[in-house]
């Protein structure tokens, strides 16, 4: 038996359609797993977590900062992992890992209170320490090593329709990632927090079984080839790699470092803006529903740019999304400028919706199409870290723009000057094969 078959009745070369979108469907569905990881599965359980755990808002922010950035140093390690151990078995004890960090998260009070018994020590230090070990497992697997995993999986069994089916998976992504927060928040109503983290934490071993039955690294552990190709003529017409870059090696591009820290950019300023967007909205006289409703236009323009870019993706020079990204977040800096002003909403919401699409694009179909599919593990760990870092810092800075400097302006100039940066360095960027 086929060692990538081990603990599994699921032999993807007896399929009767080709195990890729099989792949596809369970892949989606894993990188929606990680929604209880994610900034915006974290959000809706803020406020009845830190009022029961003892800790102000900034305590409680800065606790997710920590465990945030603690997190990123292991998920480069992660993304060896994927290369050495394949997207099944990374997957599967990243969701138990995940499960079981949400019933951490579920009884921090408890052992917040049991910790504080035996030391005989009353402190804010001691919850806010056990929730950011908590925050620290819960992003390491959940907005990490699941999400990187589950999406290199499907691109490793795609080549030539990378673009289409990267476009499938982004719409469902997408529209299940804009109604969880309102399935989180259904379930605190009427379950509360501690029992809502429960519940998740089952459906995540419930997946982990999935991942286990269906999950399978690469077409070629099966004699199967990319894009369920049969004949020479269909494999001749793939997209061909010339080179599978090692990380060390991709590091040594200008594309690598544009490419990256333009996503970081996203991760950063979507990260932020959302962590704060109540606050943004009512310092400029705005109101919180005013602030809630942008996040509707705001998906209608990302699911759009996303479906149209990924299926252009197989056909065009991917420096061009760069290029756009870049000046989308131009255009959403000066929103957040003049976000008093009618059109600085129009420009917000358009930059915004524009810079999301296109990172669902970039950050799947890109890498393995510059870099090669031997290494992609170890390349997408590291972009990773970039995402997590600029996600982990965001909601702070944006914080102390406004508590400090007295105004959010801060945050459009400080995006803009690290905007012409990445706009320099655009100019020679290429495709490294």
């Amino acid at each position: 038996m086929n060692n990538s078959n081990r603990f599994s009745f699921i032999k993807p070369e007896k399929s009767p359609v080709f195990y890729g979108y099989i792949i596809l469907f369970f892949g989606s569905i894993g990188v929606l797993a990680s929604a209880p990881g994610q900034t915006v599965g974290v959000s809706v359980f803020t406020d009845p977590v830190k009022d029961a755990l003892g800790l102000t808002r900034n305590q409680f922010s800065n606790a997710y900062m920590i465990g945030t950035f603690m997190s990123s140093f292991l998920i480069g390690k992660a993304g060896k992992w994927f290369d050495e151990f394949g997207a099944r078995y990374v997957a599967f004890f990243a969701a138990l890992l995940l499960g079981v960090s949400l019933v951490l998260c579920s009884l921090s009070v408890n052992i917040s209170n049991a910790i504080s018994s035996v030391l005989d020590i009353q402190s804010w230090l001691i919850p806010f320490t056990v929730i950011t070990i908590s925050f620290f497992l819960i992003r390491f697997s959940g907005q990490g090593v699941i999400t990187m995993s589950s999406r290199n999986m499907i691109m490793l069994w795609f080549d030539k329709n990378r673009g289409k089916v990267n476009s499938i998976s982004s719409i469902g992504v997408s529209l299940g990632f804009s109604l969880s927060p309102m399935f989180f928040s259904g379930l605190i109503d009427d379950y509360g927090w501690q029992q809502s983290w429960q519940i998740l934490a089952v459906c995540l071993f419930v997946f982990s079984i999935c991942v286990i039955q269906f999950y399978r690294n690469k077409p070629e552990d099966f004699n199967l080839k990319p894009d369920g190709i049969e004949s020479e003529k269909e494999e001749s017409s793939l997209i061909q790699t010339k080179t599978d870059f090692t990380l060390a090696e991709a590091k040594m591009t200008r594309a690598f470092w544009i490419i990256g820290l333009t996503l970081a950019f996203n991760s950063f300023f979507i990260t932020g803006f959302t962590f704060h967007i109540v606050s943004i909205f009512e310092s400029q006289a705005l109101s919180k529903s005013q602030a809630i409703a942008i996040f509707l236009p705001i998906s209608i323009i990302s699911i759009s740019v996303s479906t149209l870019c990924n299926i252009l993706s197989d056909y065009i020079k991917h420096r061009i999304y760069v290029l756009i990204m870049i000046t989308s977040g131009f255009l959403a800096s000066l929103g957040l400028l003049f976000l008093s002003k009618p059109f600085g909403i129009y420009m917000l919401i358009s930059g915004l919706g524009i810079l999301g699409g296109l990172f669902a694009v970039v950050n799947a179909v890109t890498w393995p199409r510059y870099f090669g599919r031997k290494y992609l593990g170890a390349i997408t760990g590291k972009v990773m870290s970039f995402l997590v870092i600029a996600s982990a810092i965001a909601p702070t800075i944006f914080s102390y723009s406004f508590s400090n400097l007295g105004s959010y302006s801060f945050i459009s100039y400080l995006n803009m000057m690290f905007l012409v940066v990445l706009f320099v360095g655009y100019f020679k960027v290429k495709n490294p094969q």
